[in-house]
C-alpha cells in the first residue's frame, strides 16, 4: 500500500480532528494571543459526534462509520493517539473496515502518543471471515509506522491458493518444512500453511 498518499479531504478532516484535541489538551487557541480553560477531549470531540469509547484500560470496541474518517480513528483520536490518527485510517480502511466488519482498538492506559497501539480487526470474506492484526507505533521515521497480519482460510490446497489469490507475489520456498513464503518485495510478504483440506494464509505487510 501506498504510505504517501497526497492529503485528501478525509485526512484534512483528521487533522481537523487533531487539532481541536491538541488545542483542547494544551488549552492553547490558535488565532488567539492567550490560554483558555482546559477543555476535556472527550467533551470535545463528542460535540464533534465523535462516537463514545470504553475507559482506557480496557480495549476499545469500534463499529464501522460512515464517515470518511471511520470509526477506529474517532475512537483513537478521543482516546489521545492525535500522531497515527491518520495512519490509523489509512490501514483500517485499506484492509477492509466498513459495516460489516468489527474491530477492537487495545488504546494504552496513559500516553497513547508514545506507546505501540494494536488493532483487531474482523473482515467479511466471500467464504466467511479474516482477522487482521495491526500495530502502530508513533514517532517513526515516517509519522507513525504501521505492520499488520491478514489471517484467512481458504478450502483449497495452498498451491491453489498461490496461484489464484496471490498470483502477483513470486515463490521464495519453505519456511521450514510446511510453511510457503511469497514475496511481495522488502514490505510485503505471504505465508501459507496447510489447515486440512484447504490453506490459511498470512499476509505481513510493513507500511514504509
Amino acid at each position: 500500500m501506498n504510505g504517501h498518499a497526497p492529503m485528501n479531504h478525509t485526512f484534512r478532516l483528521i487533522w481537523s480532528l487533531v487539532l481541536n484535541a491538541w488545542v483542547a489538551v494544551s488549552g492553547i487557541t490558535k488565532g488567539r494571543g492567550m490560554s483558555v480553560a482546559r477543555t476535556s477531549l472527550a467533551t470535545l470531540l463528542l460535540s464533534a459526534g465523535v462516537v463514545q469509547a470504553a475507559p482506557t484500560s480496557e480495549p476499545v470496541v469500534a463499529d464501522a462509520g460512515s464517515s470518511g474518517v471511520n470509526a477506529i480513528t474517532q475512537a483513537a483520536v478521543q482516546k489521545g493517539a492525535l500522531t497515527c490518527a491518520s495512519r490509523i485510517n489509512q490501514v483500517s480502511n485499506f484492509l477492509g473496515f466498513g459495516p460489516q466488519a468489527g474491530a477492537v482498538l487495545m488504546m494504552p492506559p496513559s500516553q497513547p502518543d508514545q506507546r505501540l497501539i494494536p488493532l483487531a480487526m474482523e473482515v467479511p470474506m466471500e467464504d466467511g471471515s479474516a482477522y487482521v492484526s495491526a500495530t502502530f507505533a508513533p514517532n517513526q521515521a515516517n509519522g507513525c509506522g504501521a505492520a499488520y497480519d491478514a489471517v484467512a482460510y481458504w478450502p483449497q490446497k495452498c498451491e491453489a491458493v498461490a496461484t489464484q489469490q496471490f498470483a502477483g507475489l513470486k515463490r521464495a520456498g519453505q519456511m521450514k518444512t510446511s510453511i510457503t513464503v511469497l514475496d511481495g518485495g522488502p514490505a510485503t510478504k505471504v505465508f501459507l500453511m496447510p489447515a486440512g483440506s484447504g490453506c490459511v494464509s498470512i499476509k505481513k505487510e510493513v507500511v514504509l
